[in-house]
C-alpha cells in the first residue's frame, strides 16, 4: 500500500527535524527507528532516545493509505539525502518492509512494529504554559549554552535551569567553572514562578531546531516533562530531578574595576593567544595597568605569546588568570560590538555585562598560572 508519493524536499524536512536525537548504537533496535504515520490529512515523523521524544508533519492531502510503520531513520534520511533533488518519491508499506521509490530507483527497508515504539507519557500534572517568539528563545539559549557540564556526576548541572519568575523567563547554565545567565520579560508579572532543569541535549536539539523569527513556540512545564510546540514540530524532553545551585550567590557585587572592552579585538587578541596555551590547562594572563590590558600566555616548550589592547582604565594594577576557553565561549556567543567587564582582585571572579543591559551576566572563576 502506498502512504504517500512527494516531492524529496517536502520528505526531507520533517525527517531532518526528528532524525537528530537518534543515536547510531543502540541496546534496543527500535530506538534507531523512525516511526512513520499516515493519516487522512498528514504523515508525521516521530523520534525518541526515551528521555526526548521529538515530532514533526506534514500535509498529505493526496491519495494514500492510512498505516504506521516504524523504519531505519538514519538509512530512510542517507538515502533520500542521496537522491536528485527535484526527485518524486513514493513511501510503499509491505508486511514487515517500507520500499522507497523514485523513478526507476528502489530500496527496500526493514520495518518494526509500531506498537513496540516506546512513547512518552501523558503527564497527568497541570502544565504551567507561556508562549514566546522562537528568536527569543533561541537567543536565550545560544546565550548560555556553552557553560552547561558535560557528563558531570553532579548531574543538575548537565542542563539547563528554565524559570518563568514574575513575568521573567530566565535561563542559567553553569559547570562549576563559569556560569551564564539570560533572561527577558515574557508574561504577565501575576504569572507565578515555575523552574525546570533541561537536559542538556534537549537544549541544543532546540537550539538547532528554533527559527531566528518572531512565530510562537508553545511552552508547557509539568513537574516531569517540558514540552514545546512550533511549526510543524513537537519536542518532548524529561526534566532533570535535582537542585540547581543558588546562581545569585556566585554573580559578583561591587567589584571595583571597571572595562568596556570592543568583544570582536578581544575575541581576536584571545585565539591568538590561545594558540600557545598549555593544552591541558588553556590558560591566558590578563595584566591590567593604565590604559592598557595585556594578554599573555605560555606552554611548556617555553614558546609565549603576547597582546596588548588600548583601553580606557586608570585604577588599580591587577594580574589575573583565566581558561581561555570560557572567555571564547562567551564572546563567540554575544552579538554585541562590546562587553562590560567587572573585576576584583587576582582570586575573585570576573563579571561579563552587556552595556545598559541587565538581561545578561557571564561569571568566571579565575585560575592560577
Amino acid at each position: 500500500m502506498t502512504l504517500i508519493t512527494i516531492p524529496r524536499e517536502t520528505l526531507l524536512k520533517p525527517l531532518q527535524a526528528v532524525a537528530g536525537i537518534i543515536e547510531r548504537r543502540h541496546t534496543l533496535a527500535i530506538l534507531s527507528n523512525v516511526m512513520v504515520s499516515r493519516t487522512a490529512g498528514s504523515l508525521s515523523f516521530l523520534a525518541t532516545d526515551v528521555e526526548i521524544e521529538i515530532g514533526s508533519s506534514i500535509a498529505a492531502d493526496g491519495p494514500g493509505e492510512e498505516k504506521t510503520v516504524t523504519v531505519g531513520a538514519r538509512k530512510l534520511l542517507d538515502i533520500l539525502r542521496a537522491l536528485p533533488d527535484k526527485a518524486e518519491i513514493s513511501l510503499v508499506a509491505q508486511e514487515k518492509r517500507l520500499v522507497v521509490k523514485s523513478g526507476k530507483s528502489r530500496y527496500t527497508l526493514q520495518t518494526l512494529p509500531a506498537e513496540d515504539f516506546p512513547r512518552m507519557p501523558v503527564p497527568d500534572s497541570t502544565a504551567v504554559k507561556l508562549n514566546v517568539p522562537q528568536a527569543l528563545l533561541k537567543s536565550l539559549f545560544l546565550q548560555v549554552a556553552y557553560a552547561m557540564a558535560q557528563q558531570d556526576i553532579r548531574y543538575y548541572l548537565n542542563g539547563l535551569l528554565l524559570m518563568i519568575d514574575n513575568g521573567m523567563l530566565r535561563v542559567v547554565a553553569t559547570d562549576g567553572h563559569r556560569l551564564a545567565l539570560a533572561e527577558r520579560e515574557v508574561a504577565p508579572r501575576d504569572m507565578g514562578k515555575q523552574e525546570v532543569i533541561i537536559p542538556r541535549k534537549s537544549v541544543l536539539e532546540l537550539a538547532r531546531l528554533l527559527d531566528d523569527s518572531d512565530d510562537p513556540v508553545a511552552i508547557e512545564l509539568t513537574a516531569n516533562q517540558a514540552r514545546f510546540s512550533f511549526g510543524s514540530t513537537v519536542l518532548v524532553s524529561k526534566l532533570i530531578d535535582g537542585k540547581f545551585p543558588d546562581y545569585n550567590r556566585v554573580i559578583p557585587k561591587n567589584h571595583p574595576k571597571h572595562l568596556t572592552l570592543n568583544r570582536q579585538v578581544l575575541l581576536q587578541s584571545l585565539q591568538r593567544a590561545a594558540i600557545l596555551t598549555n593544552d591541558k590547562f588553556r590558560g591566558v594572563r590578563w595584566v591590567l595597568g593604565e590604559n592598557t590590558l595585556r594578554i599573555s600566555s605560555s606552554n611548556t616548550e617555553q614558546e609565549e605569546a603576547q597582546e596588548e589592547l588600548d583601553i580606557v582604565y586608570s585604577g588599580e594594577a591587577l594580574d589575573i588568570g583565566f581558561n581561555v576557553s570560557y572567555l571564547v565561549d562567551v564572546l563567540n556567543n554575544l552579538t554585541t560590538d562590546e562587553v562590560e567587564c567587572a573585576l576584583g582582585d587576582g582570586n575573585s571572579s570576573a563579571l561579563f555585562t552587556l552595556k545598559d543591559k541587565a538581561d545578561f551576566k557571564y561569571v568566571v572563576m579565575p585560575m592560577r598560572i
